[in-house]
């Protein structure tokens, strides 16, 4: 059996940089027709000049890949209309992180005062730039994400013309707030369709399957599975693979970030397939998205063909999830 899914994109993508950017971009770019690229390296993409320079270490990374890194910014409240109008045809959307709530987010947001987000959001509404959201408060980790779902639903009514997109969702509460909004949107990724906590530390603690958010429980991933499978027009595939070097995964203070960037694509197929979605791919992983963000991705069509794939127990020095096991589909062409 065979599979071709047609410029697939990958909404959500942490690549890092330097030395981890040179084996974690032409991984991407392989099998990706483009992917929004995630602002929080060190120091954050904030600037015109850091985004651009960001830009051109991703495409040397990819060498002659068709693939186009989607920039994004990371959100500071001292924006404006002008700062913005300047970067508009670079920026394809802005990324808000809560302060201090995962990785390199200490720069981030304190509170939500409308008044004192107003200048920023007003701007972005106007000039079509949507709002990327990690969307955690700090409370029990259990209960992050159920808890930001209001702060979501007030900035929708306050900003109704502005894209707001609820990142990496992991639970029912979520989903259902999706169709309470028409300014709400979502990326899902591949590990949260597949696991619960329960597989993170329901046995012997597995590093390499912690993340933020935390994965939750099964009913929590049946809604996700709903909506993905099932090509809810809002909803679109981000993988947040967010690498670590082993390093820092087996270790106290474990890393939060699973990477699935390599083997998303097999993945999906087979979830896809078990639910008897397969048609419904295309959809996921690329026409829904090009249509919140009104972009045209360069061409490129991945065939996957029904096979067993033995996942590499490491890329370089970063573990994959699934490492050493066999997938049930591979990538068999790239054109």
């Amino acid at each position: 059996m065979h599979l071709t899914l047609n410029d697939p994109l990958d909404m959500h993508l942490h690549l890092r940089d330097h030395e981890m950017l040179k084996i974690t971009a032409p991984l991407s770019a392989h099998s990706f027709s483009g992917a929004l690229i995630m602002p929080n390296i060190i120091p954050p993409v904030d600037t015109k000049q850091a985004l651009l320079d960001y830009k051109h270490r991703i495409i040397e990374a990819i060498d002659n890949e068709n693939f186009t890194p989607l920039m994004t910014l990371f959100f500071r409240d001292t924006y404006n209309y002008k700062f913005l109008s300047d970067m508009h045809d670079e920026l394809t959307a802005i990324k808000l992180y809560p302060a201090g709530i995962t990785t390199n987010s200490e720069g981030g947001v304190s509170g939500f005062d409308l008044e004192k987000l107003k200048t920023p959001l007003t701007a972005m509404s106007e000039l079509g730039i949507p709002l990327c959201i990690h969307g955690e408060t700090n409370g029990f980790v259990m209960d992050r994400e159920a808890e930001f779902v209001p702060i979501y639903e007030k900035l929708a009514t306050a900003f109704p013309q502005l894209k707001i997109i609820m990142e990496h969702i992991t639970t029912k509460e979520s989903v259902q707030a999706l169709d309470r909004h028409a300014n709400l949107y979502a990326t899902i990724t591949v590990h949260h369709l597949l696991i619960t906590l329960d597989d993170v530390a329901g046995g012997m603690l597995k590093p390499h399957l912690f993340c933020k958010p935390i994965a939750k429980r099964s009913e929590d991933r049946d809604a996700l599975i709903q909506v993905a499978v099932n090509a809810h027009p809002k909803v679109m595939f981000g993988s947040d693979s967010a690498p670590h070097p082993k390093s820092a995964k087996e270790c106290c203070g474990c890393a939060a970030g699973i990477f699935t960037a390599p083997i998303a694509l097999p993945l999906l197929a087979e979830l896809f397939e078990a639910h008897d979605k397969l048609d419904n791919l295309q959809s996921f992983i690329s026409d829904h998205a090009k249509n919140i963000y009104n972009i045209t991705p360069p061409k490129k069509s991945v065939t996957l063909k029904k096979e067993p794939f033995d996942v590499p127990q490491s890329y370089g020095d970063i573990i994959p999830m699934r490492a050493g096991e066999t997938l049930k589909w591979k990538i068999a062409s790239v054109q």
